[in-house]
C-alpha cells in the first residue's frame, strides 16, 4: 500500500510541489480557524448570560464578544462605531478562510494539468513503425498521469467540506453576535 502510494506521488511529477502546498495550507487553515473559532474563544456562555441578564461580564476578556463589549463601553455613544467594530470581528472570524475556496477549486486544476501532461507523453512514445502503443507502458503511463488528479480531488474535497463547516460556523456566530450587539447597544446608553 505505502509502495502504491509513492507510485502516485511519483505519477504526479513536479506538480506534487504546488499541490503539496495547497495540501499543508488546507491542512493549517481548517486547524488554526477550527481552533480559534470554539464557541469559548468567541463568545463563551458564561459572557453571553451576562449580556442578556445586563450583569457586569467576569472572565473571558480576550474573546470576541468581549473585546465588542469593550469597545461599546468606550463608545457608549457612537452606535454606528460600534456596529463597524462587530463587523470587524466577524471579518476577522473569517481570516484564511477564503484561501480555502481557492484551494478545493486550484488543487483538482493543478492535478488535471498534470494529467493532460502525462497524457501527452504517454501518447508521444506511439511507436512511428507500428502506430500502437506499448501496451504495458501505455497502461501504467496512463494510471500514473490520473495521478495527478486523484491527488488534486483529495485536496479539494477536505479543503471544500472544511470551507463549508468553518463559513457556516461564522455565520451562526455572526447572528448570535447580531442579536446580543442590540443589548450591548442598549446598555451602553444606560
Amino acid at each position: 500500500m505505502f509502495l502504491a502510494m509513492i507510485e502516485v506521488f511519483k505519477g504526479a511529477g513536479l506538480l506534487i510541489y504546488p499541490l503539496g502546498i495547497c495540501s499543508a495550507a488546507a491542512v493549517f487553515i481548517i486547524c488554526e480557524r477550527a481552533y480559534a473559532l470554539r464557541q469559548v474563544a468567541v463568545m463563551p456562555q458564561d459572557l453571553v448570560d451576562a449580556v442578556i441578564a445586563g450583569k457586569p461580564l467576569m472572565g473571558g476578556r480576550h474573546t470576541v464578544l468581549a473585546r465588542i463589549v469593550d469597545f461599546a463601553e468606550q463608545h457608549s455613544n457612537d452606535e454606528g462605531a460600534v456596529k463597524a467594530f462587530a463587523r470587524l470581528e466577524i471579518n476577522r472570524m473569517q481570516r484564511g478562510v477564503p484561501y480555502l475556496d481557492v484551494i478545493y477549486a486550484a488543487a483538482p486544476l493543478i492535478g488535471l494539468s498534470g494529467t493532460v501532461t502525462g497524457l501527452l507523453q504517454v501518447f508521444s512514445q506511439i511507436s512511428p513503425d507500428t502506430g500502437l502503443p506499448d501496451p504495458v507502458l501505455f497502461t501504467r503511463g496512463v494510471a500514473l498521469a490520473l495521478s495527478a488528479t486523484v491527488i488534486g480531488l483529495a485536496i479539494a474535497i477536505p479543503s471544500l467540506v472544511g470551507s463549508g463547516y468553518l463559513q457556516r460556523k461564522i455565520e451562526n456566530y455572526a447572528a448570535q453576535l447580531d442579536v446580543l450587539l442590540e443589548r450591548i447597544i442598549r446598555r451602553g446608553r444606560q
